[in-house]
């Protein structure tokens, strides 16, 4: 393992979206390029080269900027085994380990969000804690939305997630988080810890800094789609939805009620 300092920097791009840099000061990965034009524009300003791009799951703003950026890389296109992407891609399933800039990434299989979806998971960073790109299955106060999954495979994926170490770097694909801790709060209002952390949030985003990356110890206690095992968080959704739960709902259950609360939440 190599032992230069990596710097991670989130590209803003369309509306909310970040395409995560990671660089070593000579060469870079990126993660989920939709728009290869900011990552270009990033690259060209630190003289980066661009040793690999990794893929979390086939939507547009995902992979759109993928073919424009070939011309500059000097390494493999990774991504899921079972998702439609740009070839040429070297394709990976849960448990696969692959190595970049030093750093051994081990590939996570989260279908939900997306059918194929997965994510890249360093536990060793040296001098710094773990790191996880994990697309759009797990937001900040959030998660994906379910347009290929089911809500038992959503559910099992985040918490195959919140299994992680709690000092983890949850580098989301979106900057959504204001508007997941209103409908957190809304669920789970009596949370003190998620309203300090909303507070912090607010002043980050009035001060146009990013929300992200998370820390996962944060996201296992302010985030409801990870607890949905926690009384409070049955006691919401039974409130929300009381003629489609029983008194004791399984934590799948609680999922589906909270995801489709939030689908509507305005």
């Amino acid at each position: 393992m190599g032992d230069a300092p990596l710097t991670l920097t989130p590209i803003p791009a369309f509306d909310d979206n970040y395409l995560w840099l990671l660089d070593n000061g000579r060469e870079a990965l990126v993660v989920d390029p939709g728009d290869a034009t900011p990552v270009a524009a990033a690259l060209d300003a630190r003289g980066l080269t661009l040793a690999g791009i990794l893929l979390t799951h086939h939507h547009g703003d995902h992979v759109g900027g993928v073919d424009a950026l070939r011309p500059r890389l000097q390494g493999p296109v990774y991504g899921p085994v079972h998702e439609r992407l740009p070839e040429p891609v070297q394709r990976l399933q849960g448990g696969d380990r692959v190595t970049l800039l030093g750093l051994q990434f081990e590939v996570l299989d989260l279908p939900g969000h997306t059918a194929g979806h997965i994510a890249y998971y360093a536990a060793e960073v040296p001098g710094d804690d773990p790191l996880l790109f994990c697309g759009d299955t797990l937001f900040s106060a959030g998660c994906g939305r379910l347009f290929e999954g089911t809500p038992a495979q959503m559910h099992a994926s985040l918490q195959s997630l919140a299994a992680l170490p709690s000092g983890t770097r949850v580098c989301c694909a979106h900057e959504y988080t204001l508007s997941n801790l209103r409908f957190a709060r809304e669920v789970d209002p009596d949370n003190a810890v998620l309203a300090d952390y909303a507070a912090w949030c607010e002043a980050r985003r009035a001060a146009g800094l990013p929300t992200l990356p998370a820390r996962l110890g944060t996201e296992t206690r302010i985030n409801p789609f990870l607890r949905c095992a926690e009384p409070a968080l049955q006691a919401a959704a039974r409130r929300h939805a009381p003629l489609k739960l029983p008194a004791a709902p399984s934590p799948v259950d609680v999922f589906a009620t909270l995801r489709e609360w939030k689908n509507g939440f305005r």
